[in-house]
């Protein structure tokens, strides 16, 4: 923010921001101090919290103890049940909490407004509340009733009052620290409301090496439509950063945040970049960089994440030839390092750059693999994405609208997603063993509940890596919605199913028939599968189909192999 000129002025910020409480509001507050827990959004979405008071009152109730007032706090504010403020002389004190006593500070002013306690003596209260020890509890309740009496409060009204502040006394928060507390919360959510695209790269700055959480900003990005940028050896930095291009900003991928490359190595790239300017192609990363701040598996990652792209588009090569590579790296280093000169006074020439071996590139699920392996999720693109025209004709809904369903009433689905995770726990009650199962789509991750019954039917297809469609339930409570699974099946055989054959529609410009049959050769079915058809164009105006013989798999595989073939433009389920 400050080097686009609009840094904050914290003093400034207005605490009645609408956008500001309306993010509270929505629970989209991942990242957010003290907001950012599930249950906590959960609660965000049923209190709506309109002013910093509320904000700190929130802070104070969601502990052990005061928790169980939540609701308490939330029907009395929305006028579902009615305030008690115990006594008429306790009202201003509590009106503010709508009854609920929640802070210290309150604790000691009933003291003193029901009681006579003096300042001195409120403290003391709080203090042996805090303690709970018998003895003092029972000379301070005696000195209570006492003074309540004087101010002509009855010894039962009295007495009942003293045990229910004591009940919450021992959970009392100091409203002080809540306010500081509920500023920070009121800031950091004022900045993701303001400054949507610096607060994602900030945040994911600050979890740079924890990989899930990377995968939870993510999907909160493409949630606030904040882009998420590749990583590129000659654009990214070692941390998370913002480009602007107008009024557009997005959020450039740390190169720091790919598995295994080590933060200080990045740092490093990008040093050199800037004191040399931008990599030309491959061999002139490898000829400035230090091999002892890159390495191998950092130079195969880089590969895999798809940080060379720009340089050297075909990631399988430089993966499978890093060997090779480093060699010449390590080479190039090594002449840095002599500093040899020849007879004419020019730096000695630098080892011949080596010759790879063409490799057909990665593509469509195979180069998502790859990449998922070396960021820790899918970033580029999503192997659902080739396969979205046949989902819909199976009437597949992605998470992010079956949630928006969810909440307006439908319960069933079919679903479909990657599976990510798998947890298998017991019944504590039966032993029977239920599964927890992370999926992801193309909009986002969904977690499933496989009862036990269900979990027997489906086991053998959940596992880690595989594409799943998945018949769910939806349960939507409390502003959460939750996904139970009752069937599963292996996504290939749903695809088959849906699609009877695939046009691929080429184009003279570029067309290559040999990398063509190879993609198609890889997905040859024996007595099954669908058909192929070449589209091509024949004036701008004509159009010639050429089907081919055999059949084919027509999945996610050989969709996205065919959409990189040289010539494809278009696929086209027949």
């Amino acid at each position: 923010l400050k080097r686009r000129g609009a840094a904050p002025d914290w003093n400034a910020l207005p605490l009645d921001d609408k956008p500001t409480y309306e993010l509270m509001a929505s629970g989209q507050t991942v990242g957010v101090f003290q907001l950012e827990s599930q249950g906590m959004r959960d609660t965000l979405r049923k209190m709506r919290c309109g002013s910093i008071e509320e904000i700190t009152a929130l802070i104070s109730l969601y502990r052990p103890g005061p928790m169980e007032m939540i609701d308490t706090y939330i029907d009395r504010k929305f006028g579902r049940a009615e305030v008690d403020y115990l006594h008429a002389s306790l009202k201003e004190t509590l009106s503010e909490t709508y009854g609920v006593i929640i802070y210290q500070e309150q604790v000691m002013k009933i003291a003193q407004i029901l009681a006579g306690y003096s300042l001195g003596e409120a403290d003391l209260l709080r203090r042996a509340m805090g303690k709970k020890k018998k003895e003092e509890m029972d000379i301070q309740r005696a000195r209570f009733v006492a003074g309540a009496a004087d101010k002509g409060v009855s010894e039962a009204q009295s007495g009942g009052i003293f045990d229910l502040v004591a009940k919450f006394a021992g959970y009392g928060f100091n409203k002080s620290h809540a306010a500081a507390y509920a500023l920070i919360s009121f800031q950091t959510g004022w900045l993701k409301a303001t400054h949507p695209v610096e607060f994602m790269a900030a945040s994911m700055s600050l979890d740079l090496s924890n990989t899930d959480k990377l995968a939870v900003f993510y999907q909160d990005a493409r949630r606030f439509e904040v882009k998420v940028v590749p990583p590129d050896v000659n654009r990214s930095s070692a941390d998370f950063d913002v480009e602007w291009n107008d009024d557009q900003g997005a959020v450039l991928y740390a190169l720091g945040a790919i598995r295994n490359v080590g933060l200080e190595a990045m740092r490093h790239v990008v040093e050199v970049r800037e004191q040399g300017g931008r990599f030309a192609d491959i061999f002139d990363f490898l000829e400035r960089v230090d091999p002892r701040s890159v390495n191998k598996r950092a130079l195969e990652n880089l590969a895999r994440a798809g940080a060379f792209d720009g340089i050297h588009p075909n990631r399988r090569q430089l993966v499978e030839q890093a060997d090779a590579l480093m060699a010449y790296c390590q080479s190039v280093a090594a002449d840095r390092a002599s500093s040899q000169v020849s007879l004419f006074g020019a730096d000695q020439a630098h080892a011949a750059r080596p010759r790879l071996k063409a490799v057909e590139p990665w593509v469509g699920p195979e180069r998502l693999d790859q990449e998922l392996a070396a960021v820790g999720f899918y970033l580029s693109g999503h192997p659902l994405e080739d396969v979205a025209s046949a989902l819909k004709r199976k009437r597949v809904t992605f998470v992010a609208e079956a949630t928006a369903l969810a909440e307006s009433g439908h319960e069933a689905f079919n679903m479909a997603g990657v599976v990510r995770r798998k947890q298998e726990r017991a019944s504590q009650r039966t032993g029977e063993k239920f599964a927890f199962v992370t999926f992801s789509d193309p909009t986002g991750e969904f977690e499933c509940l496989f009862p036990p019954e269900s979990l027997r039917r489906c086991r053998e297809v959940l596992e880690p890596g595989a594409s799943i469609m998945v018949r769910v339930r939806a349960k939507s409570a409390d502003g959460e919605v939750r996904f139970f699974g009752d069937e599963a099946q292996r996504l290939d055989a749903v695809i088959e199913d849906a699609v009877a054959g695939l046009r691929v529609h080429v184009s003279a410009n570029g067309f290559e028939a040999a990398a063509l049959k190879t993609r198609l050769d890889r997905a040859r079915a024996e007595g099954k599968g669908g058909e192929v058809s070449l589209i091509a164009s024949l004036d701008g105006r004509r159009e010639v189909e050429l089907k081919l013989p055999g059949r084919y798999r027509l999945d996610g595989a050989l969709r996205g192999a065919l959409k990189t073939a040289p010539g494809v433009v278009l696929l086209e389920d027949a």
